[in-house]
């Protein structure tokens, strides 16, 4: 079995893991919190929770609405209102191939966002066209709203709300940090309340 010290130097998986621990030292847990806070308050008054990324934040979208669908409702007098953009794979091909991949978002808010609901937009760099769109009408229709970004934040961070930054150049690291944020999320409500 390998050292875990290849050369005086830590093996591969000994830094990714410490180079990970260092992007959550980043993470505004403050924000976190607000995040929570406005998820309950759309939770108690009935509001719609719309969630979007694209590849590796498609698939965080996808999970966390799982995890608040099930874990954070499931036998609860109060249940979530969430749908991850997303997944509705007709309606994406079909504004993509008909309109532009940058609408596939964006025209979904427009048939069901209403003001007091909540955008949550998930991107690594912050650049998604597709979801900065959405932002946007978001923004103007009248819903709250949150953007998870790595990096520099990219537009859409200073588009949103709420922005809750992983301020880490590496994807798959800012990847694993939005699950966490979206974990520390999601059992809030199914651990603490």
């Amino acid at each position: 079995m390998p050292d875990l010290y290849t050369k005086g130097r830590l093996s591969f998986p000994a830094t990714y893991k410490a180079r990970l621990l260092s992007a959550l030292d980043t993470v505004n847990l403050a924000s976190v919190q607000r995040a929570i806070d406005w998820l309950r308050e759309a939770r108690d008054q009935d509001r719609q929770v719309f969630v979007a990324g694209n590849g590796g934040s498609a698939a965080t979208a996808s999970h966390f609405v799982c995890d608040m669908v099930k874990g954070a409702s499931y036998q609860r007098d109060r249940r979530f209102r969430i749908l991850a953009l997303n997944d509705n794979t007709s309606t994406i091909t079909a504004y993509a191939n008909d309109v532009g991949y940058d609408a596939v978002f964006l025209e979904q808010l427009r048939n069901f966002a209403r003001p007091g609901d909540l955008y949550l937009a998930i991107s690594g760099s912050g650049n998604s066209p597709n979801v900065i769109r959405a932002m946007e009408y978001a923004n103007q229709a009248g819903c709250r709203t949150i953007a998870l970004t790595g990096r520099d934040g990219g537009k859409l961070g200073s588009l949103a709300q709420l922005h809750i930054h992983v301020a880490e150049p590496h994807m798959g690291r800012i990847e694993d940090a939005h699950h966490i944020i979206c974990h520390m999320i999601c059992y809030q409500f199914m651990d603490a309340e």
